[in-house]
C-alpha cells in the first residue's frame, strides 16, 4: 500500500512476541462437562453468593432473573465438538470491541492501543496507538477499520494484515474546524460517548449511535456529516445496516427497536416503523439474512433474544416469530453468521443457536462457560473443513481476557428419536415427536404455542 512511510509508527510489535497459550492454559468444554486447569468458574445460573462478584456493566441492568424456564434448552449434541482454543490477555482493563479482518482479530479496551492478533496462531501481531482511550467500538470493513473512543470522535484506519502488520489514520470523524474559515462552522459531534457503529458499502456510509440519543450519518467520501436525528428517547445501545437494501435498525433503552429509511434521493433518514414487545431494554441486535428469509435478534436486559421475521409481501414489514431462552441475567451482545445466532450474557455465558430452515425452531446446540465476568462483546467466522463445518468464535469482557473458542459440527442426524420398546405405535411415536418439539424449541412466542395447541 502506497500511503506507508518508513517513519509512520503504525507498528508498535513487542520483541517477546509469543503464542499466549500453552496446553496448560487451554480449556476444553464437550457435551461431557468443563475440563479446566484453573480454579472453579462461575455456574451457568449463578447463585445470589456469585451475583456479589460482578458488578453491572450498565445502569439500566438491574441483575434480575428472566421468568423461570419450563421449557429447558436441549443437551448439545454429540455431532458437536466445542472448546477454548487460547485466552488472550495483556489488555488494560475491561474489553469493549471486537472485529475480525483480513486475517486480523481487533480488539478494544480503556487503553488507548488497539491490539491486533493473527487470527489463526492467536499470536499478538501488533498495536494501533490513538490519542485517546477506552476503544468502545471497532468496526472493521475489508482493510478499513473504524474505532470509536472516549474523546466521542470516530477515527479511520487503514491497514495491511500481511507478514509485518501495518497502519495508517485516514480521518478523524468530525473533522477539525478551520480556524480561519467564515463563517465558521462547528464539528457536529456526539455531545455523548457513542456507543454503536454500522457501515453501509454501497453508498459508502457511516452510522453512529450514542448515548446522547441520537443517529449520525457520515459520507466518508467527504468525511461530513450528511444526517443527525434524534432515534429514541434513551441511549442508542445498538445499531445494523441490512447491505441488501440499506434499511437502518436501531435498539435503545427505551425498550424500542426501530426501523429506518434513507429519503429517496436524500440524506435525511425516515422511520418506518417501531417494533415493541417488552419493556426492558434492549441491549444488542444482530440480523440474519439469505435469499429466502430474514430474522432480526434482539437481546434485552430480562434475558432474553426477541427475534422478527420479514414478511414476504414485499413491504419490508416485520412480524415478531418468539424468544429466546436461556441466559439467567441481561443479554449483552449478539452475532449471527450462517444459521447460527451467538449470544452474549451478564451471566458470564456464551449461547450458540442454531435456527432450523424447515420448521423455523430454535435449538441451543452449547452453552460456553470460562469468562469470570460478564461477556460484553463477541465475533465469529467460518472455519470451513472437509466434512466438518467449523466456528471460530471470539469472546471478551470485564474480565480483561479475550477468549478463542472453536466450535466443530460433524454431519449427523439433526433430529434424534428415542422410543421405548413399550412405544413403537405410530399414535405413541406422534405423541413423543410433539412432546420433544416443545421440550427441544426454547421458541416461546404466544402466536406459536396457539398454532401449536390448535
Amino acid at each position: 500500500m502506497e500511503f506507508f512511510s518508513k517513519r509512520s509508527s503504525w507498528s508498535y510489535i513487542d520483541e517477546d512476541q509469543r503464542p499466549l497459550h500453552s496446553s496448560a492454559d487451554l480449556s476444553f468444554k464437550t457435551h461431557q462437562g468443563i475440563y479446566e486447569t484453573e480454579p472453579p468458574m462461575s455456574p451457568a445460573r449463578p447463585s445470589s453468593a456469585s451475583m456479589v462478584s460482578f458488578a453491572p456493566s450498565s445502569p439500566e441492568s438491574t441483575w434480575a432473573f428472566s421468568p423461570q424456564h419450563h421449557h429447558q434448552p436441549p443437551s448439545p449434541s454429540p455431532t458437536l465438538l466445542c472448546y477454548c482454543l487460547a485466552s488472550l490477555h495483556r489488555h488494560h482493563g475491561s474489553v469493549y470491541s471486537i472485529a475480525i479482518s483480513k486475517g486480523a482479530v481487533f480488539t478494544g479496551s480503556d487503553s488507548k492501543r488497539i491490539r491486533v492478533w493473527r487470527q489463526s496462531e492467536c499470536i499478538e501481531r501488533g498495536h494501533i496507538k490513538a490519542k485517546s482511550g477506552h476503544v468502545n467500538v471497532i468496526l472493521a470493513f475489508g482493510n478499513t477499520l473504524f474505532t470509536t473512543h472516549k474523546d466521542r470522535k470516530v477515527r479511520v484506519w487503514a491497514f495491511s494484515a500481511t507478514d509485518h502488520f501495518r497502519s495508517k489514520k485516514l480521518a478523524t470523524l468530525p473533522q477539525k474546524a478551520r480556524p480561519l474559515s467564515f463563517p465558521r462552522v462547528q464539528p457536529q459531534q456526539h455531545k455523548d460517548v457513542i456507543t454503536c457503529m454500522a457501515f453501509y458499502n454501497a453508498e459508502a456510509l457511516l452510522y453512529t449511535g450514542s448515548r446522547d440519543k441520537t443517529v449520525k450519518v457520515w459520507r466518508l467520501t467527504n468525511k461530513k456529516c450528511v444526517d443527525s436525528f434524534i432515534a429514541h428517547e434513551d441511549r442508542v445501545n445498538a445499531i445494523l445496516v441490512n447491505q441488501g437494501d440499506g434499511c437502518v435498525f436501531t435498539c435503545s433503552s427505551d425498550g424500542l427497536v426501530k426501523i429506518w429509511r434513507r429519503v429517496y434521493g436524500e440524506s435525511s433518514h425516515t422511520l418506518t416503523i417501531s417494533l415493541s414487545f417488552q419493556p426492558s431494554p434492549v441491549n444488542a441486535l444482530a440480523l440474519s439474512s439469505s435469499y429466502k428469509s430474514c430474522n432480526l435478534y434482539s437481546g434485552s436486559s430480562d434475558g432474553l433474544i426477541n427475534f422478527w421475521e420479514k414478511e414476504d409481501d414485499g413491504g419490508g414489514r416485520y412480524s415478531h416469530g418468539g424468544f429466546l431462552q436461556g441466559h439467567r441475567f441481561a443479554v449483552i451482545c449478539l452475532e449471527t453468521i450462517d444459521k447460527v445466532v451467538l449470544s452474549g450474557s451478564e451471566d458470564t455465558t456464551i449461547r450458540m443457536w442454531r435456527r432450523e430452515e424447515e420448521s423455523g425452531f430454535h435449538v441451543c446446540l452449547a452453552v460456553l462457560e470460562g469468562h469470570r465476568g460478564p461477556v460484553k462483546c463477541l465475533s465469529a467466522c467460518v472455519e470451513m473443513e472437509k466434512v466438518v463445518v467449523g466456528y471460530l468464535v471470539y469472546s471478551a469482557g470485564t474480565d480483561r481476557t479475550v477468549k478463542v473458542w472453536s466450535i466443530k459440527l460433524f454431519p449427523g442426524e439433526k433430529k434424534v428419536m428415542v422410543v421405548d420398546d413399550e412405544e413403537k405405535d405410530e399414535d405413541d411415536e406422534i405423541d413423543m415427536k410433539k412432546r420433544m418439539c416443545y421440550e427441544m424449541s426454547p421458541v416461546l412466542s404466544p402466536s406459536w404455542v396457539h398454532r401449536k395447541r390448535q
